[in-house]
C-alpha cells in the first residue's frame, strides 16, 4: 500500500529561526521555509535527495535518539570541521570516546560515529562504514 509513497520524514524545534541558520548555514544543507505566521516550516534536503519536514512546537522536548546520520569518509576530518564551525560533540557514558569524542565501533555495525545536537536538542550524528 504505501511502497510507492513518497514519504518524508519530520522533526520538531523549538525555535525556527535558528534550526534555519543552524541546518543551512551551519551544516550548509539547502533549507526552504514555508508557510506564514504561526504556520511556518522548513524542508531539508539531503544529500541523497531526501527531504525532511521541520515544524515549530511550542512544547518541543528533544529527540533522545539519533534523527539524523550523516555519512562521512573520514570521520575525524568531520568532526574537526563540525568543530571549527562551533559544534560541540556530544559524549554518551555507555561509550568509549577517543580524545575526538569519537566512538570506534568496528564488527558488523559503522566503523565509527560521533554525535552532536542542533540547537533544540536534537541528536545527530557523522557516522564512518568501514
Amino acid at each position: 500500500m504505501f511502497g510507492q509513497a513518497q514519504a518524508f520524514s519530520g522533526f520538531s524545534v523549538d525555535d525556527l529561526g535558528e534550526a534555519r541558520r543552524f541546518y543551512g548555514e551551519t551544516l550548509g544543507l539547502p533549507v526552504e521555509e514555508s508557510g506564514q505566521g504561526d504556520m511556518r516550516v522548513l524542508t531539508l534536503t539531503l544529500g541523497s535527495g531526501a527531504r525532511v519536514f521541520v515544524y515549530p512546537k511550542e512544547t518541543h522536548a528533544p529527540a533522545t535518539f539519533t534523527i539524523l546520520n550523516f555519512p562521512v569518509d573520514d570521520i575525524v576530518s568531520a568532526v574537526a570541521e563540525l568543530e571549527r564551525r562551533g559544534i560541540t560533540l556530544e559524549r554518551y557514558a555507555e561509550f568509549d570516546h577517543d580524545e575526538k569524542g569519537i566512538v570506534r565501533v568496528g564488527g558488523d555495525g559503522p566503523a565509527a560515529i560521533a554525535w552532536f545536537t542542533d540547537p533544540a536538542g536534537n541528536v545527530l550524528s557523522v557516522i564512518q562504514e568501514d
